[in-house]
C-alpha cells in the first residue's frame, strides 16, 4: 500500500468517526438564535442553534444534521471546539477553512487541527459547499443572535 493510499484511508476512517458523532440531534432548549442552511447541490441540511454571552462568546451550540459524511464531520469538529470561542475567532476559523479549500491555505492550529482531515476535499470543488455548510449555518445563527440583541 502506498503512503498516499494509507493517508486517504486514515482520513476516510477519521471522517467516518466524526460523522457518527452527530447522527443524533443535539438542539439547544432555549437558543438565542437558530439557522438552517441547505446545499443546493446535494440537499444536505444543517440546522445550528447558538447561545451567546454579552462578550460575544459562544456559550451553547446545538445542531440537527441531515447531510453527507463531509457535512457531518465538519459539524462534529465545529461542535467539539466552538463553545467558549469568540464570534471573531469563529469567523477566522471559517475564513481559514474557506482559504484552505480554495487556495490551499493554512488551517488554524490548536484545537482546530482536526479540520486537517477535510483537506483532501480541496481538489473536489463540488464538495466545498458540503464542508462549509455548518460554518455558514453558524455564521447565520450568530448574525441573527447579535441582531436580536441590538
Amino acid at each position: 500500500m502506498s503512503s498516499e493510499t494509507a493517508m486517504i484511508d486514515l482520513f476516510s476512517d477519521k471522517l467516518k468517526e466524526y460523522s457518527r458523532q452527530v447522527r443524533e440531534d443535539r438542539r439547544l432548549e432555549s437558543p438565542d438564535a437558530s439557522a438552517e442552511k441547505v446545499s443546493r447541490l446535494c440537499g444536505s441540511r444543517i440546522t445550528v442553534d447558538v447561545a451567546l454571552d454579552d462578550a460575544d462568546r459562544l456559550t451553547g451550540f446545538g445542531y440537527a444534521v441531515r447531510a453527507c459524511a463531509l457535512g457531518e464531520a465538519a459539524t462534529a469538529i465545529l461542535a467539539a471546539n466552538a463553545v467558549g470561542r469568540s464570534v471573531e475567532e469563529l469567523d477566522q476559523v471559517a475564513e481559514a477553512m474557506r482559504a484552505m479549500l480554495k487556495e490551499d491555505g493554512p488551517l488554524p492550529g490548536g484545537d482546530w487541527q482536526e479540520l486537517e482531515y477535510l483537506r483532501l476535499v480541496r481538489d473536489l470543488k463540488s464538495r466545498h459547499g458540503s464542508v462549509m455548510l455548518p460554518f455558514d449555518a453558524l455564521r447565520a445563527a450568530l448574525d441573527d443572535a447579535r441582531a436580536k440583541r441590538g
